[in-house]
């Protein structure tokens, strides 16, 4: 791939984000500390907001278009330890789709700067 090819393109482009996310609310889902934030959301909704969010900062052609991530988290009580227990399993998904980690790096980054919007507790 050459050096114009975005992050999205080199995991194999909106399917390989929708088989991440899918994973990623499996994890999220299965674990005790974070599945009680998930009662009662639709979660078709959610990840489809996730899968957007993700192509965009992969680079691809999707733009999220949901709340502003504060706002969509606000009133949640989400801790640090939750918010990293989120991104540990983001990571986990990306690594098993043998995504390179580099590209992984990138993606931590910018989740990395959006703790102060969704951490209140």
């Amino acid at each position: 791939m050459g050096e114009d090819t975005s992050d999205y393109e080199r995991i194999g482009g909106g399917e390989a984000v929708r088989q991440v996310v899918g994973r990623f609310y499996e994890l999220v889902l299965a674990d005790p500390e974070l599945a009680d934030y998930f009662v009662g959301s639709d979660l078709v909704r959610l990840k489809r907001h996730q899968a957007l969010l993700i192509s965009q900062v992969l680079g691809g052609p999707a733009e999220y278009d949901g709340r502003a991530l504060g706002a969509a988290h606000r009133g949640m009580g989400i801790s640090s330890e939750h918010f990293g227990r989120v991104v540990v399993h983001l990571v986990a998904a990306l690594r098993e789709a043998r995504v390179s980690e580099d590209i992984i790096g990138r993606v931590g980054d910018v989740l990395g700067g959006t703790k102060t919007e969704i951490v209140e507790a």
